[in-house]
C-alpha cells in the first residue's frame, strides 16, 4: 500500500462483528474482530469498520441488512464459531459443534444474501466460507474427524486451480494456508466451484463464477501470516480493489 493513499478515499468494508464473551480490558461481553484481519484489510487501502449483528431472537430483517450495507463498498465475513447445523438441515448435531450463535448466523447469512444480491465484492474467510456454502443451499461436515484429522493449528499446502480467482491472486498454483477448523464443506451451495484443495481432499476454497461480483472464500485464515507473505496479503489487496472499483 502507498503510504501517500489519502485516508478518506479509503474503500469503507463492513466486517461483522464476532461476540466475545470475555475480552482483555473490557468489563463486559464484547463484539470483535481479529487485529491480523483489520490490519491486513488496512494495509491493502481499506477501512475496516465493524458491523453490529443486528438479529434479535435470531431473526434478521433483509430490507434493514439491505439498508446498512447500501454505505459500504465491500464485505469481509470473518471466521468464528460453528454455525447451527439446523441453518444447513441436519436433523442432529455433533459433540464437536461449539459456540453457536444464532444472532450471528442470522446476520453472517443475510450480509452473505444481500452481498450476492447486489455484486459487492465479497471475501470470506474459514466460518465465512461456511456462511455463504450454507447460504446458497450447501451443507457441512459437522466435525472432520477428531484432533488426527482436523486442520487446526496447522499450516498445510493447498492446491489451487489453474484459472481461478484464487489462483490468479495468489500468483502461484499453490500456496502454504494457516488453518484453524474442524469443520469443512460437504456439499457445495449453488453456483459455487472448489477452486483449492487441501492433500486429504479438504475444499479449502470455493467460487462463484456466475455471479456479476467479485467473490472469494478461502477456508484458511489468510490473516495470521499476511504480515509476511505477499500471496496472502494479496486476498486482502484484491478484495479491497474490486471494493475501489465497485465504488
Amino acid at each position: 500500500m502507498d503510504p501517500a493513499v489519502n485516508h478518506a478515499t479509503r474503500p469503507l468494508i463492513a466486517v461483522p462483528a464476532r461476540f466475545s464473551a470475555t475480552t482483555s480490558a473490557l468489563r463486559y461481553a464484547a463484539e470483535v474482530n481479529a487485529r491480523a484481519l483489520i490490519e491486513a484489510l488496512w494495509r491493502a487501502g481499506g477501512e475496516p469498520a465493524t458491523l453490529h449483528p443486528h438479529a434479535p431472537d435470531g431473526r434478521c430483517d433483509p430490507a434493514e441488512t439491505a439498508a446498512r450495507l447500501a454505505r459500504f463498498d465491500g464485505v469481509l465475513l470473518p471466521g468464528g464459531g460453528d454455525l447451527s447445523p439446523h441453518r444447513y438441515g441436519a436433523a442432529c448435531v455433533h459433540d464437536a459443534v461449539y459456540d453457536v450463535d444464532h444472532a450471528q448466523d442470522a446476520f453472517d447469512l443475510e450480509v452473505a444474501r444481500h452481498a450476492r444480491a447486489a455484486g459487492m465484492p465479497l471475501l470470506a474467510v474459514c466460518r465465512g466460507l461456511q456462511v455463504v456454502n450454507t447460504a446458497r443451499g450447501g451443507t457441512l461436515h459437522q466435525d472432520m474427524g477428531g484432533p488426527d484429522r482436523e486442520h487446526r493449528h496447522l499450516t498445510h499446502p493447498v492446491r489451487l486451480a489453474p484459472g481461478s480467482v484464487v489462483a490468479d491472486v495468489i500468483g502461484a498454483g499453490a500456496t502454504e494456508a494457516s488453518c484453524y477448523h474442524h469443520q469443512h464443506v460437504d456439499r457445495l451451495g449453488a453456483g459455487l466451484t472448489a477452486t483449492a484443495h487441501a492433500a486429504d481432499g479438504t475444499v479449502e476454497a470455493v467460487e462463484a463464477p456466475g455471479d456479476r461480483g467479485w467473490f472469494l472464500a478461502v477456508q484458511w485464515h489468510p490473516e495470521d501470516t499476511a504480515e509476511t507473505d505477499p500471496a496472502q496479503q494479496r486476498l486482502f489487496d484484491a478484495l479491497v480493489a474490486a471494493a475501489r472499483a465497485f465504488r
